[in-house]
């Protein structure tokens, strides 16, 4: 397994998006084979004051993409095609740690199980996230 420079967690993290930043992820780990990130509770809630399962789903969404385009290969990249997800239980304080590992990475999909825990380690929400790899087109302007 590699590691997680600095430079490619600062870089992942200051390209992640305006959701992610408005949802406080923090990409703290993102090679291949893994990507980490955590997420506050706080302010990713619904109305009853439990973490929102699409808090949840944004969460699982960003780290199976980013581990996709890890594996997409140069000149290639990542498109999400289809999730889902099952919320096993609610947190409603604290931060939130999603984990997202490669279920099959072929030349044309790559398929990610992303498990979210809570602070103590319990499950919250199991996702799977497939993706085609696509070829960058070559000639966007024709």
């Amino acid at each position: 397994m590699t590691s997680t420079s600095e430079e490619t967690l600062a870089y992942l993290n200051s390209h992640a998006g305006a959701l992610n930043e408005r949802m406080g992820v923090v990409i703290v780990e993102a090679t291949p084979e893994r990507v980490v990130a955590t997420m506050p509770v706080e302010g990713n809630t619904q109305p009853y004051g439990l973490l929102h399962g699409g808090a949840s789903v944004v969460l699982a969404e960003s780290l199976g993409s980013i581990g996709a385009a890890l594996n997409a290969g140069p000149g290639r990249f990542a498109v999400g095609t289809d999730i889902n997800a099952t919320h096993h239980r609610s947190a409603t304080q604290g931060l939130v740690t999603g984990v997202a590992t490669p279920l099959h990475v072929g030349r044309t999909m790559a398929s990610f199980e992303i498990t979210i825990t809570d602070e103590s380690g319990r499950r919250v929400c199991t996702s799977r996230l497939t993706c085609a790899l696509l070829e960058r087109d070559p000639n966007p302007q024709g």
